[in-house]
């Protein structure tokens, strides 16, 4: 704070959130969701090696239309890390890193994560 009772650099709420900060809060928040998400995974695994009662009692949890919404949100969230890590790899390379580009590879990891969820989902 200043002497005058002021921030001295702006706060997030005076700021219109845009597509590149919203995709980059996003892109954090996607890697807490896979580890949780890597968890159930490894708990099916887990029970689908310890016998059939173990595996029936993990597709009886799996089975359950809140778990099923969640992983459709865990299969978006994977496929969005993923899109945008490789988004990342170009910016490493030094590439698309005018405005316009930026804007563009942002809707595009958007699009291509909606279409492999939906493709995933649709062949599994």
């Amino acid at each position: 704070m200043s002497s005058h009772g002021r921030p001295l650099s702006p706060h997030l709420q005076i700021y219109r959130p845009q597509l590149t900060s919203l995709l980059s809060v996003t892109h954090r928040g996607t890697g807490v969701v896979n580890t949780i998400g890597t968890v159930l995974l490894a708990y099916w695994l887990i029970a689908l090696a310890r016998g059939p009662e173990s595996y029936a009692e993990a597709q009886a949890f799996f089975d359950f239309w809140l778990v099923k919404l969640a992983l459709f949100g865990w299969t978006f969230s994977v496929f969005y890390h993923l899109c945008n890590g490789i988004r990342h790899l170009f910016w490493d390379a030094g590439l698309g890193y005018d405005i316009p580009t930026l804007y563009k590879s942002g809707y595009l990891v958007l699009a291509m994560a909606c279409v492999l969820t939906v493709l995933t989902w649709l062949l599994v």
